[in-house]
């Protein structure tokens, strides 16, 4: 079977490589590069993996591919990526919203515009290098989204929002390992990637601060503003915005006997609101833009629920409201962030999730 492999040169989607190699298919590289998007950096992960090899995914992969004997392609989809996901990412934080650009770049760039790249080169599947799961019933049916075996990395939660079909298409063979028996099967191969560094940076910024980006490209998010509290009294001024998100502690300036964190920010009044700790838990949130991979569950059901990448599940009720759930936690939640995405799970399967739009207080 011919599969291409989103390769970044990192020890994922190598270690991908080389399992679909040992397993006798047919395997072609693929990269995903962005031209002069980014200050001249053209390179960025084709698999999305958290491994960044210091000399550029471009040239890693190549070497990898040439390593692993197999034939390797790149594409630019710099324009693509701008138009969707860097047109995204500025209106969601000039509008006073925390976004999330891997969740659509995944949906709309490695999975879409990616996978339509592998199919043109005879493949049958995508595979990549994401810590998550794939699980395909013998009896056909609907793929369905599972976390990864290693919880502590996890990617379930960036790929909530692929489709069936996306799934139907795809691989993710290194999500049945932990991660530190993924970089002992790189070494034990020999593969370049086996020591590469891990990174949590957004990587088309390429080490770029997001503020001067932000500054770059969303001028209008960052103008500055008052810094108020819940009673409208002004207590400083913000840079913009853009620049803050819900629960944020540092780089307020503020002179106050106890710490101050962003528990709200107003885009209509350009106003960034803070209070205390315990301001910023709450209970229920409403969320749209709603996207189940295998299905639309009942109108009504409990399960469990992430409001962030880093968060645990946890225990909740849910409810439809038209095209909106209403999401309530058993227990309050800590910093419930709009533009953010919301991902339930039933055990370890990914049941969807939708963008959270506001904390209901």
């Amino acid at each position: 079977m011919r599969i291409a492999v989103a390769m970044s040169g990192g020890v994922d989607s190598s270690v991908a490589a080389l399992i679909l190699l040992r397993e006798g298919h047919d395997v072609v590289g693929l990269t995903m590069t962005l031209g002069d998007l980014v200050g001249g950096n053209a390179e960025s992960a084709g698999g999305a993996e958290p491994d960044q090899p210091s000399d550029g995914w471009g040239e890693s992969a190549a070497k990898v591919a040439e390593f692993l004997g197999v034939e390797h392609h790149t594409v630019d989809l710099g324009a693509v990526f701008e138009e969707s996901v860097i047109s995204y990412l500025v209106a969601e934080y000039a509008s006073g919203r925390t976004p999330n650009p891997c969740v659509i770049c995944n949906r709309l760039i490695k999975f879409g515009h990616l996978l339509d790249e592998a199919r043109k080169l005879g493949a049958e599947f995508l595979a990549t290098g994401h810590h998550a799961r794939i699980i395909r019933d013998d009896g056909g049916g609907t793929p369905r989204l599972a976390m990864g075996r290693d919880p502590s990395k996890d990617q379930s939660y960036f790929l909530h929002r692929l489709t069936g079909r996306q799934l139907g298409a795809t691989l993710m063979p290194v999500g049945e390992f932990m991660k530190d028996d993924v970089r002992a099967i790189a070494r034990d191969a020999g593969l370049p990637a086996a020591t590469a560094r891990e990174s949590a940076d957004i990587c088309f910024l390429s080490g770029r601060p997001l503020s001067a980006f932000l500054l770059e490209h969303a001028p209008n998010g960052m103008h500055a503003g008052p810094i108020e509290d819940a009673d409208g009294r002004i207590l400083g001024e913000h840079k913009g915005i853009a620049s803050y998100t819900i629960g944020q502690r540092g780089g307020l300036g503020l002179s106050r006997p106890r710490p101050a964190y962003v528990v709200e920010i107003v885009p209509e009044r350009n106003a960034v609101v803070v209070g205390d700790d315990e301001d910023l838990y709450c209970d229920t949130l409403q969320a749209s833009e709603l996207n189940w991979p295998s299905g639309a569950p009942p109108a009504r059901f409990r399960t469990r629920a992430k409001i962030r990448y880093a968060s645990q599940p946890t225990a909740c009720d849910v409810v439809f409201d038209g095209d909106e759930i209403t999401v309530r936690f058993d227990e309050p939640q800590r910093a419930i962030t709009p533009g953010q995405f919301i991902v339930l799970y039933d055990d370890d399967i990914v049941l969807g999730g939708g963008v959270i739009d506001r904390a209901v207080r």
